[in-house]
């Protein structure tokens, strides 16, 4: 790339913790974020847990009448992107705001809302919907709420693409550095759609697990009792910021961000493709773009669904990116803890990735207990372990065959390997 991009500051609400250090230290524990869900009755579904994010206190970031016009998922994206901002230091010196833009996305958007007030209209009529149903659903608006709240407008847009919204976003934050566009880049996603609609849609579906009676054992990526996902909430945003500019105003630099890949599977609404062609294709494009050889990645925070096909095809499509280093490869699922987080997911798990460079230190998958013949690499089970690498790749794979994986290496000044 002609322009290397840092990243300089990360804010996370998760069902883990709702601050980067929290979220980090329950991790690396093997802590699960998964119970009975609390939100509403579920006392008539078949699935009844959840990961859901604890002791958020919107008070703690609005005053009470902006809360009541913003959904719970432009809640969480805001608060996410102000523990980013503030880790950053970007407000603390002068800024161009017109060199600064936000690109964050959610898969769903503002169900919350949508729920609400589609009840309101059956029970009270229209004129009783209210007139922010709209902007407190469309989800372009968390974007818009970061850019408002600190006055950056630079690019400024939503991406879409379920459950690879985030990746896209921190994908295309990316570009958007390196082509010019800005020499700051807000990024990442959220979701709140715990919601009784979507958990009936999952649910009916047969995508999510039904392990209701062992909420924390229920997530167990790549483990053979597998039995559907769990749904998640929860927000992640990511600073990325063109590396003179960083040095210029002495940033914190955690991670540098190198290479981006994406592309189709072009083969069914929701299965993979069998061959695992396009998660491949993914990895290769994020590693070309990266300039590194195969064998600088030590270590693969993967998409790790825990539902039967995701987790056997992505097994199948690390083994045609790598060969035979693929058995050399940590891999772990973080998901086996924080749940499915949707269009949110990529960027808590580029965080947890970050981090684990940072740490020099492999999060658990946790709740593997009987290999699966057709999951046969190291997944790091259940423990977290010292581990020295260079380089990491985050899959994220969504519903529509939408594939995207971001490469993030350990920050050396001269552009080396920094060990």
């Amino acid at each position: 790339m002609s322009k290397r991009v840092v990243v300089t500051g990360m804010g996370v609400i998760s069902p883990l913790g709702n601050d980067v250090p929290s979220f980090w230290n329950n991790l690396i524990a093997g802590r699960s974020g998964i119970d009975l869900i609390r939100a509403f009755d579920v006392s008539d579904c078949p699935v009844k847990i959840g990961a859901e994010v604890r002791d958020f206190n919107p008070g703690l970031y609005f005053d009470v009448k902006e809360a009541r016009r913003l959904d719970r998922v432009t809640q969480l994206g805001v608060a996410a992107a102000r523990e980013a901002v503030q880790s950053s230091g970007l407000t603390q010196f002068a800024f161009d705001s017109t060199r600064i833009g936000v690109v964050t996305g959610s898969g769903i958007g503002g169900i919350q809302t949508l729920e609400e007030q589609h009840g309101i209209l059956i029970e009270k009529g229209r004129r009783a919907v209210s007139p922010f149903f709209i902007p407190m659903m469309i989800p372009d608006i968390i974007s818009g709420q970061i850019s408002i709240r600190w006055g950056f407008e630079g690019p400024n847009y939503s991406i879409s693409s379920a459950c690879a919204t985030a990746t896209h976003s921190i994908g295309i934050a990316l570009r958007h550095i390196v082509s010019g566009d800005a020499d700051v880049m807000l990024c990442g996603g959220a979701e709140a759609s715990i919601t009784p609609l979507a958990l009936a849609g999952f649910t009916n579906m047969k995508a999510l697990s039904r392990r209701n009676e062992e909420p924390s054992r229920a997530s167990r990526p790549f483990d053979r009792g597998r039995d559907g996902f769990i749904m998640g909430e929860g927000a992640g945003v990511i600073i990325l910021e063109e590396l003179q500019h960083a040095l210029r105003r002495d940033a914190p630099i955690l991670a540098e961000v190198i290479g981006f890949g994406f592309s189709a599977d072009a083969f069914h609404i929701t299965a993979p493709h069998p061959q695992g062609r396009g998660a491949a294709l993914s990895m290769q494009r994020a590693i070309q773009m990266s300039g590194l050889p195969a064998e600088a990645f030590g270590y693969i925070n993967a998409h790790g669904t825990s539902t039967e096909l995701n987790d056997k095809l992505e097994t199948i499509a690390i083994k045609l990116v790598f060969g035979e280093q693929a058995r050399r490869i940590r891999i772990s699922s973080t998901k086996s803890m924080t749940g499915h987080l949707l269009g949110a997911a990529g960027a808590v798990e580029f965080i947890a990735l970050v981090e684990a460079l940072r740490h020099q230190l492999i999060p658990p998958t946790i709740n593997y207990e009987e290999p699966d013949p057709d999951c046969d690499l190291d997944y790091t089970p259940n423990q977290a372990i010292q581990f020295n690498f260079e380089a990491g790749l985050s899959n994220n794979f969504g519903f529509g065959g939408h594939n995207a994986v971001v490469a993030v290496r350990r920050f050396a000044s001269d552009g080396s390997t920094s060990s």
